[in-house]
């Protein structure tokens, strides 16, 4: 890709002092949704390397993980191959006063199960009957869902992984099947707008998030979801450091009968 093709991206100056002030607000939602016992779900699709990832990463940096935590699920078991497809996401749902991102999620069924043939046509097409009607339930009952597609170009999804490909701290987030995402491109395409067809519903409409710019795309789907749950400051108790109390006679044990690690930050700077 020519530097003239690429995406003009969010300075980061700009994009640093936003996203700061946009997790505060979120640790304010945080509070608001333990306070008020209130249940989020935000569900992150899109294709491989679009950013669902780091945009997860973002929401989350400041949160309490008691509160706020990350569903990432595995590939099913044998045995939850025979159980109602929903079932095993249900079990991740939130309690109240918990917040549920969901890296991935149901809509494994519509895209990458569906693409790759790893389910039925029979499966795939209940799937698509049966998830605006789970959906209906899950918002029936007073959950806040959000759901997201990061949206990515194919060219720069094929930089994106070139530079996973050479970077050891990112190259576990290639797989083989990542890759086949660059040869079955038109029919990860056509079965998105299938599924959007069938699921973009008033009471789940999916929110889509342009992310050939990273820092945009965490900046704007965080404006976004603080925009749409009607949450307020709460009120923090106060508190107040006590007093040290003085010393009662206590002696640590000597240094060397406890095994430390060795100091390698000492010899960086030998």
């Amino acid at each position: 890709m020519a530097d003239s093709d690429r995406p003009q991206r969010l300075p980061r100056p700009v994009y640093e002092r936003e996203l700061l002030r946009l997790q505060v607000e979120l640790v304010k939602l945080q509070e608001w949704v333990r306070a008020e016992g209130r249940r989020v779900v935000v569900v992150f699709e899109g294709r491989d390397a679009a950013g669902k990832g780091s945009a997860i990463k973002r929401v989350t940096e400041h949160l309490n993980p008691r509160v706020a935590r990350i569903a990432a699920l595995p590939v099913p078991t044998e045995r939850e191959r025979t159980q109602w497809y929903f079932q095993r996401y249900v079990a991740h749902l939130p309690a109240a006063g918990e917040i549920v991102l969901f890296d991935r999620s149901w809509y494994n069924r519509a895209g990458v199960e569906h693409v790759m043939g790893f389910c039925t046509e029979e499966e795939h097409r209940r799937f698509l009957d049966q998830c605006p009607v789970f959906e209906r339930l899950l918002v029936d009952d007073g959950i806040l869902l959000r759901k997201y597609w990061f949206s990515v170009s194919d060219t720069v999804q094929e930089q994106r992984f070139r530079n996973r490909l050479g970077d050891p701290t990112r190259r576990w987030k290639l797989s083989a099947m990542d890759l086949e995402s660059i040869t079955h491109w038109e029919e990860y395409s056509r079965a998105k707008d299938e599924m959007f067809t069938h699921t973009d519903t008033p009471e789940a409409p999916w929110y889509v998030v342009e992310s050939d710019d990273k820092r945009a795309a965490r900046i704007n789907m965080i404006a976004h979801l603080l925009s749409t749950v009607p949450y307020h400051d709460v009120p923090e108790p106060p508190l107040e450091l006590p007093p040290r109390p003085l010393s009662t006679g206590y002696r640590r044990p000597p240094r060397d009968r406890q095994t430390h690690v060795p100091d390698h930050a000492a010899d960086l700077t030998r």
